[in-house]
């Protein structure tokens, strides 16, 4: 058995990387909640609970230049850019959906519909257009409910972070994937993968070709249809279907704090970054040698210029904007920097993407998919990754 990875680490998408010798951030910002079973219990597996510090950071919103925390039922209740009677309706229905056990009656409805019909046209305006609009720009309107219904109810204000980083959890990962037997090959890269004639498969990578009996895919459907030609007309007709988003992260290290706020959702128009993270108003600043972390997140499409803009372009348009979070922000308070870009990291859950997921068994016997476009309703995440491989096997073995 064989791990092929591109990147130099194990992890993927949710690697990190080093700001500091014998220091580790992720390159997209990593949580888990108090909701996320399977991943709690893959870092207890792994031995490192011990690490896992849990927090209730504060999450605010910014509308009209000003902070205003939406985290927790009583916020809501303070929440002045909603009239009282739409605060209360909202905290109404979000109660709602948290109860609801599956969104199964949701289904076909878009969010945008649903919340405005539910929740209020001020409410919908004023917090979830937004936010719908900066993870999935012009599609916004047409995202599934069930989607939404999913980002209310996996959700906690108990927050979970692996101290060092969870880097950690993946080499373990990889560890026991070599004490296992298994090999894994980082900083390779996968080219085609071609039925060998004699029921095997022949992967083809940067380093050469190898043969395989069984070959697991954990590329984006539509980066799978591209690496296996051989898959027929009538899956590619109905899998290699819609549309994706790249995640942008711009990386801060500043000699001091930035705001008061983990989690700070970018309401107001004009901004280059929908979402800005300050990891060191969750985990101390000490851990990182002094220095204050923040992130400033983006989901774009993948042909979007800030996917391959420079890290001198990404740094010119968005550090002016800083000033607008806090008055008395200079370039000067930057002591390093660092951007990172990924495609498919978002699908573009619309109302008919149920219909198009594909099944882990694809028409090629012994070809296999598990990916992140699997996990509908809910959205990317570690516990939702960790919980399709789980169903992944358990229905392998099964089949055996």
């Amino acid at each position: 058995m064989a791990v092929i990875e591109r990147e130099a680490l194990p992890g993927g998408l949710a690697s990190g990387f080093q700001p500091a010798p014998g220091i580790w951030l992720e390159k997209f910002y990593h949580h888990v909640f108090r909701s996320d079973g399977r991943a709690i219990a893959m870092i207890d597996e792994l031995g490192l609970t011990d690490r896992l510090e849990w927090r209730q950071p504060v999450t605010a919103t910014l509308w009209a230049g000003q902070f205003h925390q939406l985290d927790s039922p009583g916020s809501l209740l303070r929440f002045s850019p909603l009239h009282v009677r739409d605060r209360l309706r909202m905290g109404a229905v979000l109660a709602v959906l948290k109860a609801m056990p599956n969104p199964r009656l949701l289904e076909g409805h878009r969010a945008s519909d649903w919340i405005r019909r539910w929740m209020g046209s001020a409410a919908y305006a004023t917090v979830w257009e937004p936010l719908l609009r900066g993870k999935f720009g012009d599609a916004a309107p047409e995202i599934a409910m069930p989607w939404f219904w999913a980002r209310v109810h996996d959700r906690t204000q108990s927050l979970g972070y692996l101290r060092g980083g969870f880097q950690q959890l993946y080499e373990r990962m990889a560890e026991q994937v070599r004490m296992a037997g298994g090999e894994t090959w980082f900083s390779t890269s996968v080219a085609s993968v071609r039925t060998s004639g004699d029921g095997g498969f022949v992967v083809e990578t940067d380093a050469g070709s190898e043969r395989f009996d069984r070959v697991l895919s954990t590329f984006a459907p539509r980066l799978t249809a591209r690496l296996v030609p051989e898959l027929p007309e009538a899956w590619r007709a109905r899998h290699d279907w819609g549309r994706a988003y790249g995640a942008h992260c711009l990386v801060l290290a500043l000699d001091r704090p930035l705001t008061s706020v983990y989690w700070l959702n970018v309401n107001d128009p004009g901004f280059p970054f929908m979402a800005l993270v300050e990891h060191t108003n969750y985990m101390p600043a000490a851990d990182y040698g002094g220095r204050h972390i923040v992130y400033l997140g983006n989901y774009r499409p993948m042909d979007d210029p800030l996917m391959t803009a420079t890290h001198d372009e990404v740094l010119a348009e968005f550090l002016p904007y800083l000033s607008r979070i806090n008055g008395g922000f200079h370039r000067s308070w930057v002591q390093d920097a660092w951007s990172f870009a990924a495609p498919f990291a978002q699908p573009i859950v619309t109302t008919n993407y149920r219909e198009h997921i594909p099944p882990f068994q694809t028409p090629i016997p012994n070809l296999w998919m598990a990916n992140m476009f699997q996990v509908y309703p809910h959205d990317r995440g570690q516990n939702y990754s960790i919980a399709l491989a789980d169903r992944f096997v358990d229905g392998l073995a099964a089949n055996r």
